[in-house]
C-alpha cells in the first residue's frame, strides 16, 4: 500500500472536481479512457513505478487490485449515496487520506506491468456479489482495458471469462451491452491481435475462450431474426477472430481432445433449436469437432436420441459437404472404421424406432437416408483401408506383446473391434509370441 500512499501525497492537490471520474466513466467511450488517468503522469515516473512493481510478487499485487477496486467502490457509494441525499452530505463522504486519482493511477500502472494480477483474481470478480451490478461495469471494464494494454491475451480471457456471461444474461441493458463490445473491439483492434491471441489461444493452461464462453458468443452473433438488437452486427464483426481463437490448439492432444467433445456438446444442442441462421452455425461447428476427434462420435452415439431432429441437420450437413471433410474422416482405417460403427449403431436405433412406430419416426427415416450415404461412401473405399488396416494392427499388435502392457493390449482389442478384423487378430498374437 506505500506504493498507493506515495502517489496519494503526490497527487493529493487533485480534487473529485479536477477528477470527476465517475461522470467521465458514465459518459465517456473507451477509447477516451483507457489512457485515463495515466496521461498525465510523466514518463520518467511510470518507468520508476513500473520497475518497482515488476519486483513485488503477484500474489501481493493480485490482493492490491482488489484492495484498489474496494477504495473505488467506496468512492462510487459515496457519490450515489450524495446523489440522494444532496452535495453537502457527498462532500463529507468524500473526504480521503488519499486523492481518488492517486488510486487509478496506482492501479493502472499495476495492472499493465504485470496483467496476470487481474488473473489471479477473476474468479472473485466473478463469484463475490460485492463485484457485481451494472454501476460497477465501467470501472471492471476499465481495469480489463488495462490489463490489454500490458496482454492481449489477458484482455481477452478477461473478456470471456468475466464480460461474456454478462452480456449473455438477458437483463444485460444495451449500456452495459456497448461497454463490454467496446472492450473487445480495443482488443480485436490491435493490428497483432490475430497473431498473438490464435497462437496464445492456451494460456498458462488455461484457454482465452473456454467452450462455456463460446457457446454464449455463438447465441449472442446467430439470434433468431425477431432476436436481433444494434450489437447483433458489433458481434458479427468480432465473431471470425473470436471463433478461431476458440478452434484453436495442438490437435490430438489429450486436452484439445476434451475441448472438442464439450464443443461438439453445446454445438449439438443448438443444433436442435430451431433458429435457421444457429442451426447452420451450429452444425458446421459439430461437423468441425467431429474431423477434429472422431471419439466425439462415440459421444454423439450416446446424445443421439435425445437431440434427434440436430442430428438430423448434423448429418445432412455432413452428406452435404463430405467432399470438404472426407480427407479428416477417413485420414486413418480407425478414424473410418469408428465414424461407420457409428452410423451402423445410428441405423440400428433408426430401424427400432421406426418398427415400433414412434411419433418422430419421420425424423428417424431423414437421418436413416443421410447414415446409409455416409456409410456407402466410407465402404467404398474399404479394400484400400483394409490392407492399411492390417498392417496398422499388426504394428499394435508388436507393440502390446513386446509391452506386455494391459493397457496397450486394451488399446488393441479397442482397435480391432472397430476395424472389424477379429479374424486377423489371434492369428497375430500367436504369431508375434512364437
Amino acid at each position: 500500500m506505500r506504493f498507493a500512499d506515495y502517489f496519494g501525497r503526490a497527487l493529493s492537490g487533485v480534487s473529485s472536481v479536477q477528477f470527476p471520474w465517475v461522470k467521465m466513466f458514465k459518459e465517456s467511450p473507451l477509447s477516451k479512457l483507457i489512457d485515463v488517468p495515466l496521461s498525465h503522469i510523466p514518463e520518467p515516473v511510470y518507468k520508476t513505478s513500473v520497475d518497482w512493481i515488476n519486483q513485488r510478487p503477484i500474489e501481493a499485487l493480485g490482493a492490491f487490485v482488489l484492495w484498489a477496486f474496494d477504495c473505488i467502490l467506496t468512492d462510487l457509494a459515496a457519490h450515489q449515496g450524495g446523489a440522494k441525499s444532496g452535495k453537502k452530505g457527498s462532500q463529507q463522504q468524500h473526504t480521503s487520506s488519499k486523492s481518488q486519482v492517486a488510486i487509478f493511477v496506482a492501479l493502472a500502472m499495476v495492472l499493465r506491468k504485470k496483467p496476470d494480477a487481474l488473473t489471479n483474481v477473476l474468479p472473485t470478480l466473478r463469484e463475490n456479489p460485492k463485484y457485481q451490478g451494472q454501476d460497477k461495469l465501467p470501472v471492471v471494464v476499465w481495469m480489463m482495458a488495462q490489463a490489454s494494454q500490458g496482454d492481449l491475451s489477458v484482455g481477452l480471457l478477461s473478456w470471456a471469462h468475466n464480460m461474456l456471461p454478462v452480456v449473455g444474461n438477458k437483463n444485460c441493458n444495451p449500456q452495459s451491452r456497448d461497454l463490454i463490445l467496446q472492450l473487445v473491439e480495443k482488443i480485436l483492434s490491435n493490428p497483432k491481435a490475430k497473431t498473438i491471441l490464435v497462437s496464445g489461444a492456451v494460456r498458462k493452461g488455461e484457454r482465452l475462450i473456454p467452450p462455456p464462453s463460446f457457446e454464449i458468443l455463438v447465441r449472442l452473433t446467430f439470434p433468431a431474426s425477431s432476436a436481433r438488437v444494434k450489437a447483433t452486427e458489433r458481434f458479427e464483426a468480432v465473431y471470425p477472430l473470436l471463433k478461431e481463437v476458440a478452434l484453436a490448439g495442438a490437435p490430438g492432444s489429450k486436452a484439445m481432445k476434451q475441448v472438442t467433445q464439450q464443443i461438439f456438446t453445446f454445438a449439438l444442442g443448438l443444433a436442435g433449436e430451431g433458429n435457421p441462421v444457429l442451426v447452420k452455425e451450429a452444425t458446421s461447428i459439430a461437423i468441425w469437432a467431429v474431423t477434429q476427434n472422431v471419439d466425439c462420435c462415440k459421444h454423439w452415439d450416446n446424445l443421439y436420441k435425445e437431440n434427434l431432429e440436430a442430428s438430423v441437420a448434423v448429418l445432412k450437413r455432413l452428406v452435404e459437404e463430405w467432399k470438404e471433410h472426407s480427407l479428416k474422416l477417413s485420414s486413418s482405417p480407425s478414424n473410418a472404421a469408428t465414424l461407420n460403427l457409428t452410423m451402423k449403431s445410428f441405423r440400428l436405433k433408426n430401424e427400432e424406432a421406426i418398427t415400433e412406430g414412434r411419433g418422430n419416426g419421420a425424423l428417424y427415416k431423414e437421418a436413416d437416408k443421410s447414415c446409409k450415404v455416409i456409410s456407402g461412401r466410407l465402404s467404398h473405399g474399404s479394400g484400400c483401408l483394409k490392407g492399411t488396416a492390417i498392417t496398422l494392427v499388426v504394428l499394435a499388435a508388436a507393440a502390446a506383446v513386446l509391452s506386455s502392457n494391459p493397457e496397450a493390449t486394451s488399446e488393441l482389442k479397442n482397435l480391432v473391434d472397430s476395424l472389424e478384423l477379429h479374424q486377423y487378430y489371434n492369428p497375430i498374437i500367436t504369431a508375434l509370441k512364437n
